[in-house]
């Protein structure tokens, strides 16, 4: 017996270490993913609290081991005109050793040219450019306009390929009960194919002008499988690099929350209206990202997020008249199917 139970203990702490590893998932992450000529500290590197883990030592390696240097409590810089004209992100690849294992990890830093103008892309820019919304056509609309941020909303197949698209079924097939070789092969009205996540991160990425805000859909399978959804998401924008790029929205409290339990870097808004800026501010969200009527009800709402730091963001709005009221108060984005009118009213 007591054999056996040291045979299990060994297996259990090999698997940990395992999970450390640079196969899998590694508790590490920065604080913040940009740089730019005025902002010479990155952002810190921390293990994630929840795998009780700590940092022994870290060291750079790679093409950029020369341009960026770690202080004593983790903070990763830039040194000051080390970092070549042109050059829009910088992979960082890091040696780590931890109490519980050593392990490699490769982080993308990303020139940071985003765009601040407020207009957030509905979808994409499809209204007005005979494109299918959620399309990886009406992504690159918005990026070609100027847009701040282009916003899509994303499901899990049976077979648990994340595919984009707003409905919970398309072209009356259900995303969440049919395989992702059936969903492939789906044309949308552009003749494109129901894109994957995958492939519409890949097309957002190669630029740093627009940011990929990214809804997870509640499915509708419930509770259990729109966790497993937001595992899944959360995995496929580290494996990609896209941390930069993309910032979360949700409708469900709870995958917001499993969003920063994941990614404690994340950006994250929440959409249902039914939570007070304070509350919010307290869970340590980014922001709220209510629709309008939501803050007609509320008109105190906006003063108050502004107050608590948090960010705004007001859908679906398409009215000029309240575009300029928003404006007036100096929310933060606005999300719209008509990006082309509010690029106009903000002089872009």
């Amino acid at each position: 017996m007591a054999k056996c139970i040291l045979i299990i203990l060994f297996q259990m702490s090999f698997f940990m270490l395992k999970g450390l590893g640079q196969n899998n998932k590694t508790p590490l992450y920065l604080t913040n993913y940009t740089y730019s000529n005025s902002q010479n500290d990155i952002g810190y590197i921390r293990i994630n609290p929840a795998t009780s883990a700590q940092i022994k030592t870290i060291k750079i390696r790679g093409e950029y081991s020369k341009v960026l240097t770690i202080s004593k409590d983790y903070k990763l810089s830039i040194g000051k005109g080390k970092v070549q004209p042109g050059i829009k992100q910088m992979d960082v690849v890091l040696d780590i050793k931890t109490s519980k294992g050593n392990f490699k990890d490769t982080f993308r830093i990303v020139n940071n040219e985003f765009i601040r103008n407020k207009v957030v892309a509905h979808r994409g820019a499809w209204k007005n450019t005979g494109v299918t919304e959620n399309s990886i056509a009406a992504l690159k609309n918005a990026i070609a306009m100027g847009c701040e941020g282009s916003e899509f909303d994303v499901h899990m197949s049976s077979d648990s390929v994340l595919f984009i698209h707003h409905d919970p079924g398309v072209q009356g097939v259900s995303i969440a009960k049919s395989t992702s070789a059936v969903l492939r092969d789906i044309k949308l009205s552009n003749g494109e194919r129901l894109p994957t996540l995958e492939d519409y991160l890949k097309a957002g990425i190669g630029q740093n002008k627009t940011k990929l805000i990214l809804e997870i859909k509640m499915s509708e399978l419930g509770k259990a499988s729109s966790i497993a959804l937001t595992n899944k998401v959360v995995q496929l924008v580290e494996k990609l690099h896209a941390q930069a790029w993309v910032d979360y929205i949700s409708f469900d409290y709870d995958v917001c929350k499993e969003v920063m339990k994941l990614a404690p870097y994340a950006k994250v808004a929440y959409l249902n209206g039914d939570k007070a800026p304070a509350e919010l501010a307290q869970n340590n969200f980014f922001g709220f990202d209510y629709h309008f009527n939501v803050l007609q009800k509320n008109p105190t709402w906006i003063k108050e997020a502004q107050q608590n730091k948090l960010t705004v963001n007001v859908w679906t709005v398409n009215d000029k008249a309240m575009m300029e009221r928003l404006l007036q108060e100096n929310v933060d984005f606005i999300t719209t199917n008509e990006p082309e009118l509010l690029l106009t009213l903000i002089g872009k």
